[in-house]
């Protein structure tokens, strides 16, 4: 992966997603790079699978992938802002 220089650690598969300074994950990695794209398979809760592409992530480490919420899909920005709405307070 190309880009992974830029990053403290390499991507794999279950590293949990992030915002680019929030401390709340709002999915898991499903795939890198899926059929040789430049983009990431991510679960987003409560959203299902999306694609992110590697350009929008800021950095990684500690198992844990690091996106700028600006540059994804409208509607991958979208779920993400509604990742936590089925959790349930207290539980």
């Amino acid at each position: 992966m190309a880009n992974a220089r830029r990053w403290q650690e390499a991507i794999q598969l279950g590293f949990q997603v992030f915002p680019q300074g929030g401390s709340e994950e709002f999915g898991a990695v499903r795939d890198v790079c899926p059929s040789g794209r430049d983009e990431l398979l991510v679960y987003v809760e409560n959203g299902g699978d999306r694609c992110i592409p590697l350009e929008a992530i800021t950095d990684v480490h500690d198992e844990k992938v690091f996106v700028d919420l600006s540059l994804l899909p409208d509607d991958v920005r979208r779920l993400v802002g509604h990742a936590h709405d089925a959790e349930v307070p207290g539980l």
